[in-house]
């Protein structure tokens, strides 16, 4: 699926991992899919670019160093709303657990099925319709 919008009306997806190749590979899959994607390398990365423009939905992983992803979230949520939906995408086998103590509306272990990924997107993201 390919969005035909303008960059103002397609949807951002925000990928924070401290993994440079999963970063990487996120944002090919996502950019050929149409999407905007904004990349930070950890949390505090992460809370940068949220100043810098909003995102539909973010995709985290939980154990990063400088910010890891349960003090993002607990962060990012005290931020004036509205808020992205987070995906936890994590390698650790307590993937739900740890979702669910974020309030995460999704979580996904690695590696992770691209198709996967692009319907939980594109279902969170007004059904893969551009915003």
């Amino acid at each position: 699926m390919i969005f035909t919008s303008t960059p103002e009306t397609v949807p951002r997806v925000l990928v924070v991992d401290d993994d440079r190749a999963v970063r990487d590979a996120f944002r090919l899959t996502l950019e050929e899919e149409g999407y905007d994607v904004v990349l930070a390398e950890h949390g505090e990365a992460a809370l940068a670019r949220i100043r810098e423009a909003s995102p539909a939905i973010i995709l985290l992983d939980m154990r990063m160093p400088v910010m890891d992803g349960p003090t993002f979230a607990q962060r990012y949520h005290q931020l004036p709303g509205p808020h992205a939906p987070i995906v936890v995408i994590t390698a650790t086998s307590d993937s739900k657990d740890l979702a669910a103590s974020i309030g995460a509306a999704e979580y996904l272990s690695k590696p992770v099925d691209t198709d996967r990924i692009l319907d939980i997107i594109a279902r969170h993201t007004a059904a893969g319709q551009p915003n």
